[in-house]
């Protein structure tokens, strides 16, 4: 069985929460916003999906890439899975239950849930602004987990990112980052260009982050 929560209680700076979900809004995207898809192999096996996995739902990937995440804090509980339909196209009259399960890792952190607030903190002498996020989905199926936050104020961007995990049929385990992300107004539209080029260089580090050949 899957499980899939979307949180949206709380105010991210962007419409369409959910877009990197949806194969129409990353193929056609409002005006302004950028999408982008990038995949890599990290290797193969049901081992190699489960210590891929904790590591991803334990934000590996942001502190892999470059940032402290800090002021971490849960979401409310109240999370949102959508309206669900019978195969008449009515609504069900029980709605299924929004509450999804707290995993953990070995070592006992708690993995990412949807509703989560964060700050990503960059490392580095020329660091940049720091960046709260909201988890507005988390994904957990046996061969499928995930996660995507939303900006929620003040950043150079504004959208959605979201990294999915997958241990596919040939036994391959592939991780796929997707965004869809609008640059900030003002000066932000005219460096556009130039934050791009830091656009690809960020998602070649978050690719490498889980990468067995890249170690921390």
């Amino acid at each position: 069985m899957s499980r899939r929560s979307t949180f949206t209680d709380q105010s991210v700076t962007y419409g369409g929460i959910g877009a990197t979900l949806d194969p129409d809004f990353l193929r056609y995207p409002p005006a302004g916003f950028r999408p982008a898809e990038d995949s890599v192999k990290l290797g193969s096996g049901a081992d190699r999906f489960e210590r891929a996995a904790e590591e991803l739902m334990t934000w590996g990937i942001q502190r892999g890439s470059g940032f402290d995440v800090v002021e971490v804090t849960a979401g409310t509980g109240a999370q949102y899975t959508g309206i669900s339909f019978d195969e008449t196209g009515a609504p069900l009259a029980e709605q299924p239950s929004p509450q999804t399960e707290q995993r953990f890792a070995a070592d006992g952190t708690a993995f990412i849930t949807a509703g989560v607030t964060a700050t990503l903190k960059p490392r580095g002498r020329l660091a940049g602004r720091p960046v709260p996020v909201l988890v507005v989905y988390v994904i957990d199926e046996p061969k499928r987990v995930g996660f995507a936050y939303g900006t929620s104020g003040r950043a150079r961007e504004h959208g959605e990112e979201s990294f999915i995990l997958e241990h596919r049929d040939d036994d391959g385990v592939w991780l796929t980052v997707r965004s869809v992300l609008q640059p900030a107004g003002g000066i932000g539209r005219v460096l556009a260009p130039f934050r791009g080029r830091r656009r690809r260089e960020a998602v070649r580090r978050q690719l490498r982050a889980l990468h067995p050949a890249f170690p921390g």
